[in-house]
């Protein structure tokens, strides 16, 4: 499964959100509003769950289970998800769906719904994230930020274009690194969870930094400072 980059806010009012939506529980996934996240469906419950939602608002909920070892058919959730809109769709010849989940607006899970489909619904408390649809607002501490990105992209081996990342606009870049980099199932809850986007890019650089510097600790290779491109 591919992940691919956030791309400015959600856009949705709150009048637009439908008071229920269906889950998909997968962890170490994480959607932010404005991001892009591909996904390639093969489970038959969650088959009828993108037909369910390509029929009806084409939104779904994505969410994470608290235990990211578990393979219990309804594991317990966090209680923060994310809902993203159908925006690209396509069958394989085999039968998987491919689609694309754009982000829209986190929401709090008020309520686990008594449902006979396959796949779980719950009812959805939006107002906690009424400002995911505004433009953020601060800046982000982009120098601190880049000063341990391309070693944290060297360890995990993850290809970057330097010249790219530095151009990106604070919001895109904070939410695309979140998305895309390979932070622990719980730590990429935090960054859900994180109040805004400045604390979500505070809370990333530390989770950066720190890994850079257990790599140190183990003796990894010294880094220089050189940028990204």
């Amino acid at each position: 499964m591919a992940q691919s980059g956030a791309h400015g806010s959600g856009t949705e009012s709150s009048g637009q959100l439908p008071p229920s939506l269906a889950i998909f529980p997968l962890a170490g996934v994480l959607l932010l509003p404005g991001g892009r996240l591909p996904l390639n469906i093969f489970e038959p419950r969650y088959l009828a769950m993108v037909r369910d939602a390509m029929a009806t608002h084409r939104i779904i909920g994505m969410v994470q289970p608290t235990d990211p070892r578990t393979r219990d058919w309804a594991p317990p959730v966090y209680p923060v998800a994310c809902a993203g809109r159908i925006t690209s769709f396509s069958e394989t010849d085999d039968g998987r769906f491919q689609i694309v989940l754009t982000g829209i607006s986190r929401f709090r899970i008020a309520e686990e719904l008594a449902v006979t489909t396959l796949y779980r619904q719950v009812t959805a408390d939006w107002s906690p994230y009424t400002a995911d649809a505004e433009a953020p607002a601060g800046k982000v501490d982009r120098k601190r930020l880049l000063q341990g990105l391309r070693e944290f992209l060297d360890l995990h081996q993850i290809p970057a274009e330097g010249q790219a990342i530095e151009r990106a606009p604070d919001e895109p870049l904070v939410n695309t690194l979140a998305m895309i980099c390979p932070f622990a199932p719980s730590e990429k809850q935090a960054l859900l969870e994180a109040p805004d986007l400045l604390g979500r890019a505070e809370l990333m650089t530390a989770l950066i930094e720190m890994a850079v510097l257990n790599r140190r600790a183990a003796g990894g290779q010294d880094p220089d400072r050189r940028p990204l491109h």
